[in-house]
């Protein structure tokens, strides 16, 4: 079983965790990837959008989906200009993956 550490204050919590950037306690080494299709459709772009914006500078995260999902790149660029750079790295026909790395 894991240890677990309870703090007395969200700031003790922090202070543990400092560099980490968040007190978790787990950290992917590797780019996670997200695949969309997962997501229930009513809430899809705002689960999509709430993952892409937690992402630190210079993070990543893969998006998988079963079309190519133009409208949300579109999205991305309206609200966020050139923040975040996106690259597919397979571009279907049965699925679409793309990296999504914030800017530095």
């Amino acid at each position: 079983m894991a240890h677990i550490d309870i703090h007395s204050s969200r700031e003790a919590a922090v202070d543990q965790a400092a560099g980490t950037g968040c007190a978790c306690g787990g950290h992917d080494e590797e780019l996670p990837e997200l695949d969309v299709q997962t997501i229930p459709h009513a809430v899809r772009h705002a689960a999509i959008f709430g993952a892409i914006e937690s992402l630190r500078p210079g993070a990543g995260i893969v998006l998988s989906a079963t079309h190519n999902p133009v409208p949300l790149i579109d999205q991305l660029r309206d609200r966020h200009g050139d923040a975040y750079a996106v690259r597919y790295l397979d571009e279907g026909p049965e699925r679409w993956r793309l990296l999504v790395r914030r800017q530095a």
